[in-house]
């Protein structure tokens, strides 16, 4: 059954008040629905391991094999799973090393995936991003799209600067000023991103500039 992120009226509601821009730009895009991933904390992990730098359909190819392999992707399934085995799937042998480092400090209880689940953001995401293969954006993505935690708005995601930038009609989003978007989207960052990431795809009415400067053609 597919899930999709949960928010309230009260989080659009909010948004809206604190952000005239962002209200005009929520009212444009309407409801938005994206997709929560499948699975627990620890197959999420494993899925983003797999789909970096590889396209999407690519990812999903891979998934596909290693379910066909081991089954349900669990510490024990993939403990139980050689290098070559993982390798076998269409990874490679850096990504392999990986899963199977990370699926070992799970089963060996060296890594407490429940006590991240426990922890508030800022802890959780430091937690993951200590993993091998998994950095902050990947570490956010997961509280946001596996966790469904509210507050999550990412400076390292290209597309949520990309958003900003036509919301706002800014050349570049500088760090401090992301960061007083934080503040103004907080509580409910994670929804504000659903809809920086709406704009972003550059067909919602309205929003279809992107305010950076072109790059210069060499000569």
């Amino acid at each position: 059954m597919v899930r999709y992120f949960e928010y309230s009226d009260e989080a659009v509601a909010h948004l809206k008040t604190k952000d005239a821009k962002l209200a005009r730009a929520i009212d444009a895009v309407g409801r938005v629905q994206r997709e929560m991933e499948e699975g627990d904390l620890f197959s999420s992990v494993v899925h983003h391991i797999v789909g970096q730098q590889i396209s999407t359909a690519a990812q999903r190819t891979v998934w596909a094999r290693m379910q066909g392999a081991l089954g349900d992707i669990t510490p024990k399934t993939v403990c139980d799973a050689t290098l070559e085995e993982l390798q076998a799937c269409g990874i490679t042998f850096k990504k392999a090393g990986y899963i199977k480092g990370f699926a070992e400090k799970v089963a060996s209880g060296e890594f407490d995936l429940a006590a991240v689940e426990r922890m508030d953001d800022a802890e959780a995401i430091a937690a993951l991003s200590s993993l091998p293969g998994i950095g902050e954006w990947t570490a956010e993505m997961l509280l946001l799209f596996c966790l469904g935690r509210p507050d999550i708005l990412s400076f390292g995601d290209l597309a949520i600067h990309r958003g900003m930038r036509m919301v706002y009609h800014h050349k570049k989003v500088t760090r401090a000023m992301f960061e007083r978007y934080r503040r103004r989207y907080s509580p409910y960052g994670s929804v504000a991103s659903l809809y920086l990431w709406a704009i972003s795809h550059m067909d919602v009415p309205g929003y279809d500039r992107d305010f950076a400067p072109k790059a210069k053609s060499p000569r």
